[in-house]
C-alpha cells in the first residue's frame, strides 16, 4: 500500500488536468452523479481515498454532507487538494487525513455514508477494504462507489480497450513523467472484478441493497448499497 501513496505523491501534480484531458471532462459529471446518489444530507461522511478532494467537493456543493472526513495514503494528493478546498471556500466542511482504507482509524459506526471514487481498485485487499467501509458506517448508512468498469457493448468495448490500453498509457506516462503510473492505473482498471463479481463482494461484505448505475455507456459505473 505504501507503494501506491508512493506513485501518486509523484503524479500528484499531473493528475487532475491529465484526469479531465483524458475524460474530456466527463469525470466532473461521473463525481455529481455520484455525489447525488446519496439519498439524504448526512451529518458525517467518510470519503475514502479523497485524492484532490473533488469528489468530497461535489458532495458538499450538492448539500449531501455537514461535514466530509477524507482519508488518503498520499500526502501530496492531500495537500493539492487542501488548496483546492480552500479555494472554494470549504475548509470548514472538509478535511484531510493520512490514513489506510485497510486500517481506519476510525470506531464502528462513526459515519452515515461512506464514499469513494476511483479507489477501491488500488486496494491492496479489496475485501478488507469494503469490510472497513461496513464496519464504520452506522446501521442504514449510505455506500457510494464510483469506478471505472468495462464498457457492456462489445463495439464500444473495443475502442475503450484500444484507447485505455495504448494511448492513456503513452501520453499519461510521458506528461506525468513516471514511466510506470499510467500503466498501472490502466492496468488496475482491468483487473478490478466485474460487476457482478464486485457486488457480490459487497454482499458478502454485509452490505445490502447492492445497486448499479452505468455512466456514460458502462465507462464508469456507481454502486450503491446500505448497511
Amino acid at each position: 500500500m505504501a507503494d501506491i501513496g508512493s506513485m501518486f505523491d509523484r503524479i500528484a501534480k499531473t493528475y487532475d488536468p491529465l484526469n479531465h484531458l483524458f475524460s474530456l471532462g466527463i469525470d466532473r459529471l461521473w463525481r455529481r452523479r455520484a455525489a447525488k446518489s446519496l439519498t439524504k444530507k448526512h451529518p458525517k461522511l467518510l470519503d475514502v481515498s479523497i485524492g484532490t478532494g473533488d469528489l468530497a467537493m461535489a458532495i458538499v456543493k450538492h448539500d449531501k454532507a455537514d461535514f466530509v472526513t477524507g482519508i488518503d495514503l498520499s500526502e501530496e494528493m492531500m495537500r493539492i487538494g487542501k488548496r483546492k478546498v480552500e479555494k472554494k471556500g470549504y475548509i470548514d466542511r472538509i478535511s484531510f487525513q493520512q490514513a489506510n482504507a485497510e486500517q481506519m482509524p476510525f470506531r464502528d459506526g462513526a459515519f452515515s455514508a461512506v464514499t469513494c471514487g476511483f479507489g477501491v481498485r488500488n486496494f491492496k485487499h479489496i475485501d478488507i477494504g469494503l469490510s472497513e467501509m461496513y464496519r464504520v458506517l452506522q446501521q442504514d448508512g449510505e455506500l457510494v462507489i464510483l469506478e471505472f468498469a468495462y464498457p457492456p457493448d462489445p463495439v464500444i468495448r473495443f475502442f475503450y480497450d484500444l484507447y485505455f490500453s495504448h494511448v492513456v498509457p503513452r501520453v499519461g506516462n510521458f506528461l506525468s513523467k513516471d514511466a510506470s503510473a499510467y500503466t498501472y492505473l490502466n492496468s488496475s482498471v482491468k483487473q478490478f472484478p466485474k460487476r457482478e463479481e464486485f457486488e457480490e463482494r459487497l454482499r458478502q461484505a454485509g452490505f445490502r441493497d447492492v445497486k448499479h448505475r452505468f455512466l456514460s455507456l458502462g465507462i464508469a459505473m456507481v454502486y450503491t448499497a446500505r448497511k
